[in-house]
C-alpha cells in the first residue's frame, strides 16, 4: 500500500505538474542520460539529497565517498530516490588563511541547492569542524526534513606505546620542541602517528564536539557521532540514516519542529561535560540564529558553567575516540545528564521520539572514560563568559585549566580566581611567531599574551591562532602556559587556557584596538570580568590619537564580501542579511523557462 506524505512532496512541482507538461518534460529529460526512468521521478516517491562533503580536498570527510553508497542503499530500501551532490569543501588543517571563511560560503551554496532543485529531504554528511554547522544552518534556512550523518573520528593514534591525539599532540609537542626535549623529525613523526585511518580528529576537538552537538540537538540518530570512521557500525549507521530520512520525508519532520531553545541548551550542557571545543560557541550561536531560536551569549555561564567534566578525553583528559565510543559515546554522556536532571528530555529528535526515550538504557559501560555525574574529573568545568573595558564578550574554556596554571595564577590567598598580568600585544600570528622569543619583550610568568587582528574582519575569517605558547626560555624553565587573550579563536584540540572569541574585535573598534604592551590586565573569573587597568581618560585619549591596528587587504572576492557581510563571533559570525530568509522551501521557485 502506497504511503501518503504529510504534505505533498515539493519535487512533484518539477516532475508532476499537470499545468506545465512542457516544463515537466524539460526537468525530466536530462536525468534520463544516466539511467533514471520517468516512472521513478514521477512515482510520487520522495527525492532525497545526499549533501556530499567528502573529497580529496577534505580528508576528514573523505570517508563519505564510501558511506554514501550505504546511505543510497538505505534510501532505496525505504522507498526513496537518492540524489548525491557536492558541497563546497572545508578542511580546517590546510585551508589558508582560515577555514572559518568556508562555513558561510558552504552554507550559501547548500541553501541554493536545497531550495532550487527538486529535493524533498536531505542527508547532511559532516565531519570536519565547520561542515556540521554549515549543513545545519542551511537546513534551517530551507526547512526541509534533514538528518546529520557524521563520518566519525579516526582510530586512536599511537606513538612509541603512547596515545597521541590529533591536534593535541602537535600543541604539546610544540612545547617539547621549544624545551629541547625532541627534535623536528620526532615532532613530525608524532603528528603523523596521530592520523592512523580515515576520519576526523580523534580528540574532543571541534570536529567531535560539533558532531556531538548535532546528536544532542536531536538531528542525528542515537549513537551516530562517536562511531569511528573505519568501524562496521559506521556503515550500518549510514544505512539506517538513509532509511530514516525517507520516513522523515513522509512525516514532514523538519528542523523547525526539532530545534528549540531547550534542545540548544542540551547542546551547551553536552559540550561542557565533554570538555568540548570553545569553537562550539560560535557555531551553536550561528545555528540557533538561523533556526530563529533565542540564545544569549550568557547562556554558556548561566546554563552550562557549573556542570562537571565527565568525559576523560583529550585535550581536557587522557583518552581518544575509540575508547569513548566503546564506553557508550554521546548517549552515555547524555544519560548521565538526564539522571542528574540537567537535560531537557522532552525534545523531539529525528527518530520521531523524545530524547529521553532515545537515551533509555544508555548508561556508560566504561566508568574510567565517562564518569558518574557525582564523581567527575572536575567540578564547574564549563565555559565562562567574560566582559570588561576591553570587550563586551569573551569566553574561556575552564576544563583545560591545569593544576599548575591554577596554582600559579588563580590561588592567591583571599584572591582565588583573580590575577593581574602585564600585557604583551601581538599584531596577528605572524608578529607573534616573529617576536615571541625576543628578549627585549621581557616576557616572564607575570605576563598575559594578547593577540589582536585575528577576528572575522581582521584576519579575515577569525583564525585559530590565540593558543600562543610562552617563549622558549620560559618553557625551558618549566613554565608551559601563560594566560592568553585574543579576538580570534584557538584550535579545539588545544589545552591552552585562553580568553577567546573576543567581541567586538580590534578591527571593529573593540578595546584591544587601544591596548598597549605594558598595560596591566586584571582577570576576575569570579565576577566574569577582564579589564585593562587604564584610566577612562587615557582610554579616551588613545581612542582619539592612536592609529588603528593594521588590517591586511582582502585577497579574493569572497574575502571582501565576507568582511562586508559577516558579524562578530559573539553572535556566531553569521551573514546577518541571511537571517531574514526563513523556511524558504515553503514557496516553490519560479520555472526557469
Amino acid at each position: 500500500m502506497a504511503k501518503t506524505p504529510s504534505r505533498p512532496f515539493r519535487s512533484r512541482d518539477w516532475f508532476a505538474d499537470p499545468q506545465r507538461s512542457d516544463m515537466t518534460a524539460l526537468y525530466l529529460e536530462r536525468f534520463m542520460n544516466y539511467g533514471l526512468t520517468p516512472e521513478e521521478l514521477r512515482s510520487g516517491r520522495p527525492i532525497i539529497g545526499i549533501a556530499q562533503t567528502g573529497s580529496d580536498l577534505s580528508p576528514c570527510n573523505r570517508i563519505h565517498l564510501e558511506l554514501a553508497r550505504r546511505v543510497r542503499d538505505g534510501i532505496r530500501d525505504a522507498g526513496g530516490i537518492p540524489m548525491e551532490f557536492p558541497v563546497h569543501p572545508i578542511f580546517e588543517n590546510c585551508r589558508r588563511p582560515t577555514a572559518a571563511l568556508d562555513r558561510n560560503l558552504a552554507y550559501l551554496g547548500l541553501v541554493e541547492i536545497l531550495y532550487g532543485y527538486p529535493i524533498d529531504a536531505v542527508v547532511l554528511t559532516t565531519g570536519c569542524d565547520k561542515t556540521t554547522p554549515a549543513g545545519i544552518m542551511a537546513a534551517c534556512t530551507v526547512d526541509i526534513p534533514a538528518i546529520v550523518l557524521s563520518g566519525g573520528p579516526m582510530l586512536d593514534g599511537w606513538h612509541n606505546g603512547e596515545l597521541v591525539g590529533s591536534g593535541t599532540v602537535i600543541w604539546r609537542s610544540r612545547r617539547q620542541l621549544a624545551a629541547g626535549e625532541i627534535d623536528e623529525e620526532e615532532f613530525l613523526q608524532r603528528a603523523c602517528s596521530s592520523a592512523p585511518s580515515a576520519g576526523h580528529c580523534n580528540t574532543m576537538g571541534t570536529a567531535s564536539t560539533m558532531n556531538a552537538v548535532a546528536e544532542a540537538l536531536g538531528l542525528s540518530l542515537t549513537g551516530c557521532s562517536a562511531i569511528p570512521a573505519p568501524y562496521r557500525e559506521r556503515g550500518q549507521m549510514a544505512y539506517e540514516t538513509g532509511r530514516r530520512i525517507v520516513e522523515m520525508a513522509y512525516e514532514d519532520l523538519r528542523p523547525s519542529r526539532i530545534l528549540t531553545r531547550e534542545s540548544f541548551l542540551n547542546a551547551l550542557s553536552v559540550v561542557s561535560c565533554a570538555g568540548g571545543s570553545s569553537n562550539a560557541q560560535v557555531h551553536i550561536m550561528a545555528m540557533a540564529r538561523h533556526a530563529q531560536v533565542r540564545l544569549e551569549p550568557d547562556d554558556w555561564t548561566t546554563h552550562a558553567y557549573d556542570l562537571p567534566l565527565l568525559l576523560d578525553m583529550q585535550p581536557a583528559g587522557r583518552f581518544l575516540g575509540e575508547r569513548f565510543f566503546r564506553a557508550g559515546g554521546v548517549p552515555a554522556l547524555m544519560w548521565e545528564l538526564m539522571q542528574a536532571g540537567r537535560l531537557h528530555g522532552d525534545c523531539l529528535t529525528v527518530t520521531g521520539r523524545r530524547l529521553a526515550d532515545n537515551l533509555a538504557g544508555r548508561e556508560a559501560s566504561d566508568r574510567e572514560v565517562i564518569r558518574p555525574f557525582d564523581q567527575p574529573l572536575l567540578d564547574k568545568a564549563g565555559f565562562l563568559v567574560l566582559r570588561g573595558n576591553l570587550f563586551d564578550f569573551g569566553i574561556m574554556k575552564t576544563s583545560v585549566i591545569s593544576e599548575r596554571f591554577r596554582a600559579r595564577y588563580l590561588s592567591r590567598p583571599g584572591q582565588e580566581g583573580v590575577f593581574e598580568a602585564r600585557a604583551v600585544v601581538f599584531e596577528g600570528g605572524e608578529d607573534y611567531h616573529a617576536r615571541i622569543n625576543d628578549p627585549a619583550l621581557g616576557i616572564d610568568e607575570d605576563c598575559i599574551l594578547v593577540m589582536r587582528g585575528a577576528g572575522p574582519l581582521g584576519w579575515p575569517g577569525s583564525a585559530e591562532v590565540v593558543n600562543m605558547q610562552p617563549p622558549d626560555a620560559l618553557i625551558q624553565r618549566g613554565i608551559s602556559a601563560l594566560p592568553t587573550l585574543g579576538d580570534g579563536r584557538q584550535s579545539g584540540t588545544s589545552d591552552s587556557p585562553s580568553i577567546l572569541n573576543v567581541s567586538p574585535e580590534s578591527a571593529a573598534g573593540g578595546g584591544l584596538r587601544w591596548l598597549q604592551s605594558g598595560d596591566l590586565i586584571r582577570v576576575d573569573l569570579n565576577q566574569g570580568r577582564c579589564d585593562a587597568l587604564v584610566s577612562p581618560e587615557e582610554i579616551t585619549r588613545r581612542q582619539r590619537e592612536l592609529p588603528a591596528p593594521p588590517v591586511p587587504p582582502s585577497h579574493s572576492p569572497w574575502e571582501a564580501l565576507y568582511r562586508e557581510k559577516t558579524g562578530q563571533l559573539d553572535q556566531g559570525a553569521t551573514l546577518d542579511f541571511a537571517l531574514d530568509f526563513q523556511r524558504i522551501a515553503e514557496r516553490t521557485p519560479r520555472h526557469n523557462h
